[in-house]
């Protein structure tokens, strides 16, 4: 298996989620922190919304508005103007905070949630996936998911990957034309892993960040384990393709754990590495 030769692009934050690249920049979510950030590849931090409910999942309107999770009181929140609006409430709709993201190119988000209080020590619970249209209105797609976390569109976007994170594998859904989904199936099993973040390559491969066993995974359609690179003893909670040329690998690491973040006790930064792969264009 290739070795990854990672630097660090930015350093001194808390517990860093949503991983984007966009418009020649890092997006990112320092969720205890309470800010969504960018960042370019010479290391010029730019804060570009404070969100107090903690921000998570990120993603961009067709018009390029940017969107974000706001975790703990379930709004889905634009980040224009001097201070985020909201988008939608998806209170009526989930349970426990919600969580990771991803908006489709005609500007439709699906929103994953926990299902029970994962820091706070509940017996895990199944969850739902919401989908958001772009006027605001919301309604639940998918649901007995365990932990749905990562995200990506596959096969130009005919099928939706899901990180289900306490079910230890990455599920497909058929996404029809109205965002509807169907046809579950298990895109890969990823036994005593714990699939966080995701994000799909150019050969329909996807790198998977397994958060709470440190570690980065390069997996084929169907699970076969093509690279694996630790990151311990940093938690390894997400992970994006992109750069110039699509083949920067950027990882988000933490030094944590979950009892000390139900804590807010973290150190987190974002990593690099050059990878053979590219992302999807």
């Amino acid at each position: 298996m290739n070795e990854l030769a990672p630097t660090t692009l930015l350093d001194g934050l808390i517990f860093p989620e949503g991983l984007r690249w966009h418009d020649d920049r890092l997006w990112l979510s320092d969720m205890y922190a309470g800010r969504v950030l960018t960042v370019d590849l010479e290391g010029r931090l730019t804060e570009v919304a404070k969100v107090p409910g903690r921000p998570s999942g990120l993603g961009f309107l067709p018009d390029g508005t940017p969107l974000a999770v706001s975790m703990e009181d379930h709004r889905l929140l634009r980040l224009e103007g001097a201070e985020p609006s909201e988008h939608a409430d998806l209170t009526p709709l989930v349970t426990g905070s919600i969580n990771d993201m991803l908006v489709d190119p005609a500007g439709r988000a699906y929103v994953g949630s926990f299902g029970f209080d994962f820091l706070g020590g509940e017996e895990p619970a199944p969850a739902n996936l919401v989908a958001v249209e772009p006027d605001g209105s919301a309604r639940v797609v998918a649901d007995g998911l365990m932990f749905p976390n990562g995200m990506a569109l596959a096969d130009g976007g005919e099928t939706l990957l899901v990180a289900e994170m306490l079910a230890a594998k990455v599920t497909a859904f058929e996404v029809a034309v109205d965002g509807s989904l169907s046809g579950r199936r298990t895109f890969a099993e990823l036994p005593e892993r714990t699939p966080d973040g995701i994000a799909l390559d150019a050969d329909g491969n996807i790198w998977v960040a397994s958060s709470l066993t440190a570690e980065v995974l390069l997996v084929a359609p169907g699970g076969e384990l093509l690279e694996r690179h630790s990151t311990a003893p940093l938690l390894a909670p997400a992970c994006a393709l992109g750069g110039p040329d699509g083949r920067t690998l950027f990882i988000a690491l933490a030094e944590t754990s979950p009892e000390q973040l139900a804590q807010g006790i973290s150190s987190g930064r974002i990593d690099t590495a050059p990878v053979r792969t590219r992302a999807v264009a």
